[in-house]
């Protein structure tokens, strides 16, 4: 890979990151000030269920974070973009459309094909 792709995807992942950690930074400061005042038990489930979905929300984003952090080390140690499974490189599109991935196509299709067949 050039040097000024690795330098792209190492722009979008940190750039990402940056997003989600603000994002996240808003959910919890919000969620702590946030109160509801209503005795209504329809309106309170609605809102705790609002609430819910949110957290799960960012739950999900949490792991991304991770994952962001994982290639952004990958990057920093030059294991970058190299498929976990066969060792190969993995494609500069596939890693532009999904930068924290670790699998290359290949490898990914068979990962999914084995997890359906298994269900």
């Amino acid at each position: 890979m050039k040097q000024s792709e690795l330098d792209h995807l190492k722009r979008l992942l940190t750039d990402q990151l940056q997003e989600l950690l603000i994002q996240g930074g808003d959910t919890v400061s919000g969620a702590r000030t946030q109160e509801y005042n209503c005795s209504d038990p329809i309106d309170r489930a609605a809102f705790d269920e609002a609430q819910g979905n949110l957290f799960r929300i960012r739950d999900r984003e949490s792991r991304l974070i991770n994952k962001i952090r994982n290639a952004l080390e990958c990057i920093e140690e030059g294991t970058y973009g190299i498929c976990e499974a066969c060792g190969e490189d993995i494609g500069y599109k596939r890693l532009e459309a999904r930068p924290v991935t670790t699998k290359c196509i290949q490898c990914k299709t068979k990962e999914e094909s084995y997890e359906r067949a298994a269900t």
